[in-house]
């Protein structure tokens, strides 16, 4: 039999078996990382990663905690034998030092060796929940042998039956022909491999299954937004960050100052890169062009192999909450799974979601509660949009309207004259609406578009209910109008009125 480790848990397989079979249902869009024997360099890192029964974290290692951890006298697994507000420890175990009997102040996310009735016999692995002082029977000067660096949320979550089940130190590589990404199933496995199949990231401000702080929520829900879809796709990879640039020029806010250490997800706020999403792989000193909006709480071994044009599994935690475009029945039965109580406004048949309020998932999670409002579905216009052909006009139509954040958007309908909606949407400086997919003879009836910036009314959106072989939906000479795609309900335009918010829902074309 081949013993290997997938994601931290321990798999034992007949030999001659291949990655393949080790990971039904993988997607071979998304690499995973492949750790062969030996590929570990625990001198370098200083750092070790301790496998729970509730997940990893990752622990910064003062000299104390380096010898200890090479000790043979610290054997897995380690239980939890005692836990209160103040700290969590883990053993008892044998060990060599001298107790000090007396207290020190400890702060959050220290690592402490201590001992119970100041016998180092039965010694214990102590994590410090929140800062505090006690006499944890360590030697003099407190026994701080390290620090939670990564997966601090997880002290808060352990509890009587928990364990420590392995100590593993954080990868370094430099033979990286024995580490690395992989999309090949047919890689035969050896004994002692490791197998990282996803990344997860927890949300800065989200811990132990609640809501610690909204000090983040805007660029919390950016991070959940951007990685939506379960995948990182890596634009740029370096020696201390991998990249992801698919939501690159959506505008943030700077919401928490950090050094950004080994693990951390941050968002830039400024700058060409402006909401680009980066996992660093080394420490660096925080900067006023990054908010910190999470921490890699497994799988950084992949991160730290990934290289540029690939593509990751991550998952974030918490999931999203966003309700706006569902019907009221459904967002109600979403918000119950939740543990959220719903109160709505608006009347009339088959309610639609059009607004929420708190608009972030943090803050919803909060407070527990949310209000929503609500239009008849006979209000909300169906749109299809062709991003085959004009991606870039799309993607700024999706965020002049908010349906880039939301499955509902909002525009502001301008006037009508005879076949010809417009409307105005607020146009952000700097936006540029280049020539795209210009019409060619004639436009059809329900054609949507947007007018470009060769033309003085750019930024203007229109629909036709007629063909007209002259001017775009927005009245404009062909060299000026760039189609987007069409309106599915053009009967519901004759209801809106001059100065109105219409609603507009994207579905599939």
């Amino acid at each position: 039999m081949v013993s290997l480790l997938v994601d931290g848990k321990e798999r034992l397989v007949q030999e001659g078996a291949a990655l393949q079979d080790v990971l039904p249902g993988w997607d071979r869009s998304c690499h995973v990382a492949v750790i062969r024997p030996g590929a570990r360099e625990s001198s370098v890192t200083g750092s070790i990663r301790l496998i729970t029964s509730a997940g990893e974290v990752v622990a910064e290692l003062l000299p104390g905690g380096r010898e200890l951890f090479q000790s043979p006298e610290l054997q897995m697994p380690l239980p939890v034998h005692w836990h209160d507000r103040y700290a969590v420890a883990f053993g008892p175990f044998p060990s060599q030092f001298v107790p000090a009997r007396k207290p020190y102040q400890y702060e959050r996310g220290d690592l402490i060796l201590g001992c119970g009735g100041y016998d180092p016999g039965r010694s214990y692995l102590i994590f410090s929940r929140v800062r505090h002082t006690a006499d944890h029977g360590a030697a003099a000067g407190g026994g701080v042998i390290g620090k939670i660096v990564t997966g601090r949320g997880l002290i808060d979550r352990w509890a009587s039956g928990d364990q420590v089940m392995q100590a593993l130190p954080v990868v370094n590589w430099a033979d990286t022909s024995r580490s690395f990404t992989t999309d090949d199933g047919t890689i035969p496995l050896e004994d002692g491999m490791e197998i990282v199949t996803h990344v997860r990231i927890t949300a800065h401000g989200y811990s132990a299954g609640r809501v610690q702080t909204t000090e983040a929520a805007d660029t919390v829900e950016h991070l959940l937004l951007a990685l939506s879809g379960d995948r990182f796709v890596v634009g740029r990879a370096s020696s201390t960050f991998i990249q992801d640039e698919r939501a690159g020029g959506t505008e943030v806010p700077f919401e928490v100052k950090s050094p950004r250490r080994d693990g951390f997800v941050t968002v830039r706020t400024r700058g060409k890169s402006v909401g680009t999403i980066y996992i660093y792989t080394q420490d660096l000193p925080s900067s006023p062009s990054h908010t910190l909006v999470g921490q890699v709480t497994h799988g950084i071994e992949l991160a730290r192999l990934a290289r540029a044009g690939e593509t990751l599994r991550v998952a974030v935690e918490p999931a999203r909450f966003d309700l706006v475009g569902l019907f009221l029945h459904e967002a109600q039965e979403i918000a119950a799974r939740r543990g959220i109580s719903v109160s709505w406004r608006g009347e009339g048949r088959d309610l639609v979601v059009v607004g929420q309020e708190p608009g972030t998932t943090l803050e919803s999670l909060a407070s527990g509660s949310v209000t929503l409002d609500t239009v008849p579905l006979e209000r909300v216009i169906d749109i299809t949009l062709d991003d085959a052909d004009a991606p870039a006009s799309c993607e700024i139509f999706r965020r002049l309207t908010g349906l880039h954040r939301h499955r509902v958007g909002r525009i502001p309908f301008f006037f009508k004259f005879e076949d010809v909606f417009l409307f105005k949407p607020s146009i952000p400086r700097g936006i540029n609406i280049h020539p795209e997919n210009l019409p060619a003879d004639v436009v059809s009836p329900g054609t949507l578009a947007i007018t470009n910036d060769s033309r003085k009314g750019a930024g203007l959106v229109g629909v036709r209910t007629s063909e007209n072989s002259e001017f775009g939906p927005t009245s404009e000479p062909f060299e000026g109008t760039n189609l987007i795609g069409r309106v599915v309900d053009l009967e519901k335009l004759h209801n809106l009125k001059e100065n109105e918010i219409a609603f507009i829902r994207e579905v599939n074309p």
